[in-house]
């Protein structure tokens, strides 16, 4: 093999691996990304279909059932609401009118099945895209 054809073949060999390096990279980080939402988003047809992302805003007053180790809640942005299922157990910071983000994805019959609820860690905190969804809903968002 001619010095020039082995260059060739070690730039091509070079720029396929690291083409199949950042394909393997990507699709990695595309499978874990979890995109926010509100219940006004989830409502209009704006959430993924199939595929997992986070819901939030204000767990609604008197919604929570629980039934074994299945909860069921209703999270709304003050303009819509959605019901969340959830197995498993309830942060302790859990608590009705308080803000909550739960990460999973729309079953058949467009109830949220959560796979894992995140709760507020003090008096003052609401997580930021919630506050935001719960402010555009009052009419008054900031840039």
């Amino acid at each position: 093999m001619k010095p020039r054809t082995r260059r060739l073949a070690i730039i091509v060999a070079g720029v396929a691996s690291v083409g199949v390096a950042s394909a393997l990279v990507l699709n990695a980080l595309n499978s874990n990304v979890a995109f926010f939402f509100t219940p006004t988003q989830v409502n209009a047809g704006e959430a993924p279909k199939g595929h997992a992302f986070r819901v939030g805003g204000l767990v609604k007053q008197g919604s929570l059932q629980r039934k074994q180790m299945t909860a069921r809640f209703v999270i709304t942005d003050t303009a819509r609401e959605m019901t969340v299922s959830y197995t498993g157990i309830l942060p302790d910071l859990f608590k009705e009118g308080k803000g909550a983000v739960a990460q999973g994805r729309l079953d058949e019959r467009g109830e949220f099945v959560a796979s894992e609820v995140l709760a507020k860690h003090d008096e003052n905190y609401m997580p930021p895209e919630a506050q935001h969804a719960v402010d555009v809903a009052h009419g008054k968002a900031r840039k």
